[in-house]
Parts: C-alpha cells; sequence; structure tokens
C-alpha cells in the first residue's frame, strides 16, 4: 500500500488485508462492550452482514470476470459490514442488516469500481439508506440490559430479530417503555426530547437511569451514561491503539474531535439546556466516527492540511445537525457530506509536485 502523499511515492509495506485486519482487532473492545451492555444482537447482525458482504463480494467478482475471492480476500467488505453492524440498533429486523449491507456493498463500493475508487463511504452508504428509508427500525435501540425488569435471554433477542418481538409478545419499544415514561433508548434521542418538550422534561432527563454513576468519579457524575460511555470509550481506546499502529494519522480524528468539543463548548457557556461537552463526546458515535469511518483513506483528502480541513468540516457538520437537525447524532450525514467536499480540498490543498513550481 502506498502512502497517500506527493510525489515520489514509498511503499509501507503494508498489504491493504494486514491494514483491514488491525482495524477489526481495534473495533473487538467496542464489540465486545456492546454485547456485554446490550446483548446478542449485535453479534447477530454482525454474522448476518459479514456473510452478506462476503457473498456480494464473490457474486461481483464472478460478474467482472474476477477471481471468485478477488474482493474478498482483502477484508475491506468485512470491515464495512462490521462497521455497519455495530452502527445499527441491536434487535432492528434482519431484513434492515441485509438492505444496507447490500446498499454498501454494492451502492457504496462496487458501483465506483471497487476498493480505492469509491468516493464516499460505504458503511455510511448503507446507514444513511436505512435511516432514510427505514426511520422507525433504524431509532428502536434498546437500553442497556442491566436497566431492564429481567434479562432479554439469547432466545428472546433472536425473536426480536427474526420476527420482531420476544416469546411472550413484547417488541423492542415495550421493552423500553417499561422502564419509565421518558427514557429513551440512547442518551442522546433522550436529550434531544427533553430540549423539545422544555425544562419540565429536561429536569426529568436529569434524572434518567441511562444517567446513571458507572465510574470512580462520584454520584451522578455529570458525563457519564450507562453503557454508552463504557463503548465509547472502548471506540477510543481502538482509535489510540490505530494511531500507535501507525494505520491512520492524527490529522482527521483530532480536528474532528477538537472542533465539536470547541463548539459544544461554547454552546454550553451561553446556551440554555446544553448539556457538558464531554458528555456530548461519549453519549453518541463520535469516537467511532472519528477514528473509524472519517479515517478512510480511500475517501478522505490527501494531504495533511486537506485532513485538518476535512475533520474541521466533519466536527462542525456534526455540531450542527447535532444541535439544530433533526437527527439527534449526526455522524453518517457529516462524513458523507464532507466526503462530497474531499475533491475541492484536495484541489486547493494539493502539495507541490517535487521538480515544479507551486502556482
Amino acid at each position: 500500500m502506498f502512502k497517500l502523499t506527493s510525489s515520489p511515492h514509498t511503499h509501507s509495506g503494508a498489504l491493504t488485508a494486514n491494514v483491514m485486519l488491525w482495524v477489526i482487532i481495534a473495533l473487538l473492545p467496542a464489540l465486545a462492550a456492546q454485547v456485554f451492555y446490550f446483548g446478542i444482537g449485535v453479534l447477530v447482525q454482525m454474522t448476518l452482514a459479514v456473510i452478506t458482504a462476503a457473498l456480494l463480494e464473490v457474486m461481483v467478482s464472478k460478474l467482472r470476470h474476477k477471481p471468485p475471492f478477488f474482493f474478498v480476500k482483502d477484508y475491506s467488505g468485512t470491515v464495512t459490514a462490521l462497521i455497519l453492524a455495530m452502527a445499527i440498533p441491536p434487535y432492528s429486523p434482519y431484513w434492515v442488516i441485509l438492505i444496507g449491507t447490500l446498499s454498501a456493498i454494492l451502492l457504496g463500493k462496487q458501483a465506483y469500481g471497487g476498493l480505492g475508487q469509491n468516493l464516499f463511504n460505504p458503511a455510511m452508504v448503507g446507514y444513511v439508506v436505512l435511516l432514510i428509508s427505514f426511520p422507525v427500525q433504524m431509532t428502536n435501540w434498546i437500553t442497556p440490559m442491566s436497566l431492564l425488569s429481567s434479562p432479554l435471554s439469547p432466545k428472546d433477542g433472536l425473536e426480536l430479530i427474526f420476527f420482531g418481538h420476544t416469546s411472550l409478545g413484547q417488541t423492542v419499544p415495550q421493552l423500553v417503555s417499561a422502564i419509565d415514561g421518558l427514557t429513551q433508548a440512547t442518551p442522546l434521542n433522550t436529550w434531544d426530547l427533553a430540549v423539545k418538550q422544555g425544562d419540565a422534561t429536561m429536569q426529568a432527563f436529569n434524572q434518567s437511569p441511562l444517567l446513571q454513576s458507572i465510574l470512580p468519579l462520584g454520584e451522578q457524575h455529570w458525563f457519564e451514561a450507562i453503557g454508552w460511555t463504557q463503548v465509547n470509550l472502548c471506540f477510543l481506546a481502538g482509535g489510540l491503539f490505530l494511531l500507535w499502529k501507525g494505520i491512520i494519522r492524527w490529522h482527521i480524528p483530532t480536528a474532528v474531535l477538537v472542533t465539536f468539543f470547541l463548539l459544544c463548548s461554547i454552546n454550553w457557556l451561553f446556551t440554555d439546556n446544553a448539556t457538558n461537552p464531554l458528555w456530548q463526546l461519549v453519549s453518541g458515535a463520535i469516537f467511532f466516527g472519528a477514528f473509524f469511518i472519517a479515517t478512510d483513506p480511500v475517501t478522505a483528502p490527501i494531504s495533511p492540511r486537506g485532513r485538518l480541513i476535512f475533520g474541521a468540516v466533519i466536527g462542525l457538520l456534526l455540531y450542527i445537525i447535532r444541535y439544530y437537525g433533526g437527527y439527534p447524532d449526526a455522524v453518517a450525514f457529516a462524513v458523507l457530506l464532507a466526503n462530497i467536499g474531499v475533491p475541492l480540498i484536495d484541489h486547493y490543498t494539493r502539495p507541490r509536485v517535487a521538480g515544479h513550481t507551486r502556482r
């Protein structure tokens, strides 16, 4: 794999398959945390996504008269499937992940010619197709298992995914609403609802079971959200691991996080009912997006300065959509919108080619 810099080029010595395997390894802590807090649904969605992605890659290989596993052996499809499976609600219907994976692999990747040719992040293409087409299924997030009145068994989890209800006839919204009248499935959904409904609901939000003290930082610490904080910290650990291994560069994650944090801090200082910016960081998919999605080398700028601009644009879009848009979280839309601007960013930040003067 060649480093994405201006000529003369040097080879990094890393194969695409090896890079993708390191990304998969970095995702494992967050995957384990998701399974621990939200049940086996994550594993079921991951299995369906990976199998579907592999079958689609084999099919496309045959249609293009390539060896059967030409597009499978670099593991890029596996990474796309894994990211998509970890991004959707763990107990959404089985057909949701099948449609999402099909959209990611065929529309987001293979329609452009395969890995290295796609303009948009494939996993986010699949996610946005699902979010726009099936908003109800894509917002049916379950609360952490510890908040349910009775643990969700593996059998019930499978029934939720394949039949839409447990053996007792309970759906995901019924399981969630049984906790109390306010608690939504995710902290961001709860906060968004509270902001729209006013001060009384905001006071109830502050007492939500989701906002439990889970770290040794004191009772009702101001940025803790059970389940979500731990998962996000695992994404952060995985991202730092990728930086340490040299799989990704620091420019994009730093620009995303710093831009978003600064804007949230300004909002927190001057706006009523604003939450602490640290809570915003660990309650959504910011770390997931900053380290594992926005850093996709195919759909990101090639120069360090371009990557900083790209990350700052994503951070700005995240803030605007999350605070003023219709979606509590905004990683997918922010990344795809920033992908549109990559050719323009590359045009104005292209490094000087060796042997030529800058115009």
